[in-house]
């Protein structure tokens, strides 16, 4: 006589992620998978940690004044935390901050005042005539000079330090590090020509290393803080 045929039992199952006994029992007995784990927990991570990133990128951008602003908005311990910050950034700025002006230089000074100076810090020489382009740079220059007084700008007619320069070449920046030229922009025309701001300046600074690309004194920087 032949063994008998084991016949399968179907269990009714109207869901099989529901929360009920009648599940837990099937699970028990490996009828059922086990129930994955809730997304929901994850979800809600993850939104928090997206509100806490948004949250930094905001105060990143923030001076103490407008820190203080949020004083009512704000968990305190993290407001501290970033006005802490602010005031160092503040204190190693001002200790670097030797210079604060344009340096009117001549030809006899070039190498002193320059290409030895920018052993210890960068240096912008700013080549001029008397066209308009120049006296656009020119204007801007000293506000540049002032905010950023860790860097030395410099500023001689162009005709005085290279014999022959052409005057269509003005102006002309030129950026020394460490005794070398790592940089040379002739007449500016790609920065804006006569409309020329001080953000294309900054980007000068920014792309070659000089200024950070979080400095709190850039155009970018107060750009974005408006935004938020």
């Amino acid at each position: 006589m032949s063994a008998p045929v084991e016949q399968r039992v179907h269990v009714p199952i109207d869901d099989p992620n529901a929360d009920t006994e009648w599940n837990d029992i099937l699970r028990k007995h490996g009828v059922i998978p086990e129930k994955p784990p809730s997304p929901t927990p994850f979800i809600e991570e993850a939104i928090i940690e997206s509100q806490r990133l948004a949250q930094e990128r905001s105060l990143q951008s923030k001076d103490l004044d407008e820190l203080d602003e949020l004083e009512d908005l704000m968990d305190e311990s993290i407001l501290q935390e970033y006005r802490k910050k602010r005031i160092e950034q503040l204190a190693l700025l001002s200790k670097k901050s030797i210079h604060g002006t344009v340096y009117p230089i001549n030809k006899q000074e070039y190498t002193r005042e320059v290409t030895d100076a920018s052993l210890k810090t960068p240096v912008l020489v700013l080549l001029t005539s008397a066209n308009t382009a120049s006296r656009a740079v020119m204007e801007i220059w000293p506000q540049i000079a002032r905010e950023y007084g860790e860097i030395k700008f410099c500023q001689i007619r162009a005709d005085m330090a290279i014999e022959g320069y052409p005057d269509r070449n003005c102006p002309t920046i030129i950026i020394y590090k460490d005794g070398n030229i790592v940089r040379q922009v002739v007449a500016l025309t790609h920065l804006g020509g006569v409309k020329v701001e001080k953000r294309e300046i900054e980007n000068l600074l920014r792309e070659e290393g000089i200024v950070k690309d979080d400095d709190l004194r850039s155009s970018k920087h107060q750009e974005r803080s408006e935004e938020n």
